[in-house]
Formats: structure tokens, sequence, C-alpha cells
């Protein structure tokens, strides 16, 4: 633990942070109600603090499991690779930014709220397959592992058709804009991530 927490300070203490407010928010509904999204209010310049707050509270223990565990897989592997500042200003600017196209989206709807780090997350992910397009992921239901930039690519597709399709109470738009983002703060700090990520996939298509 104490490695983790000297090799990768922040993106660990946001792991335990989300852990905890989440925990704590599971029997707290005032805490719930202060912490997430509420596009309706943030819309008309109230409460902008959910921007943030909403991605460190969830659902349930199986909506912050799978959060964390994709966040526990990518995340500390990727501030090594990008840096302490780096890491934490792409987790907390895609945070926010994934939310945006939400709260335009549902800024008529009083009755709509919105909650968990998905965006933030899918932007870890993503940030990571810039760097690593070719490293295997098991993806539920496939049988076999296949290569990162092929999840990347399937994975946007499901959510844009998701997000304008689908009523599951699952906020897509998050996951799509937030790997979206990831990918763009990533070029922004390492330009030369293209040419990494380009070269990776010919060096991988020629072997």
């Amino acid at each position: 633990m104490l490695d983790i927490l000297n090799e990768t300070p922040v993106a660990a203490i946001i792991f335990i942070f989300t852990i905890v407010t989440s925990i704590y928010a599971f029997n707290n509904d005032a805490l719930y109600g202060k912490f997430m999204l509420h596009p309706y209010s943030v819309a008309k310049g109230k409460n902008l603090y959910q921007l943030i707050s909403s991605g460190f509270i969830h659902k349930d223990w199986s909506h912050l499991i799978f959060n964390m565990l994709s966040y526990y897989f990518f995340a500390f592997n990727l501030e090594k690779i990008i840096g302490h500042w780096q890491f934490g200003l792409l987790y907390m600017v895609s945070l926010i930014l994934s939310d945006l196209p939400t709260v335009q989206r549902h800024k008529d709807h009083f009755w709509y709220n919105s909650l968990g780090a998905s965006g933030a997350v899918c932007a870890v992910v993503f940030s990571f397959i810039v760097f690593a397009p070719l490293t295997k992921m098991i993806i539920f239901p496939l049988p076999i592992p296949i290569p990162a930039v092929i999840y990347g690519f399937l994975f946007l597709i499901y959510t844009s058709y998701a997000g304008r399709r689908s009523n599951d109470g699952i906020n897509h738009d998050a996951h799509f804009y937030g790997a979206i983002t990831g990918v763009l703060i990533t070029i922004i700090l390492y330009p030369r991530a293209i040419g990494h990520f380009i070269n990776s996939i010919s060096a991988g298509l020629a072997s």
C-alpha cells in the first residue's frame, strides 16, 4: 500500500476517497441529495459543485465495484505513464466535461439526476488505450481477449447508440464524452502520443 501511495499518490487518493464517500452516502440520503448531479439546477447556475461531487458517489455496491475495478486496472498504470499532476488534471477535467452534455440534454428535466465516476473512469481507460492500444482486454461476453483499441472502437459505437436509444437508467452520454475527453486531454498534454499510437498499431499489424 505504501508503494502505491509513493508511486501513484493521486490515483490512490482518488480511489480511496471515492470508495469512502460512496459507502458513506449509501446510508445518508441527505448526502446523496447534495452530491448528485441535478442538471436542471446546474443549468441555471446553481450547485455547480455537483459537476465534481457527483463523481464521488455511486448508486449501489455493484455500481461502485464496477467503476472502481475499471479504475484500479488502468488508473495506477496511467499515472506512472503521464505523471502525477497530469493524471489529476485529466481525471478532474474529464469528470466535469463528461457531465456537461448531460446538463444540456436534461436542463429542462427537473426529475433527472445522475451520479457516479463513469465519465472520468472512461477517460482514464481511453487515455491508457492511446499509450497501449494493443493491450489485451477481456470483455464480457466475448470468450477471448481483444486488443484495447478494438474494445475502444466497439465501446464508442455502443455508447453512442445507447445514449440515443437506451432507457436503462445508465448515463451513456457521460461514458461516451468521458472517453472522448480522455483522448483529447491526453493529446493536448502529450502531442507525441498520436505518433506513438499510430506506430504501435502499425507494428502490431506488421507482426
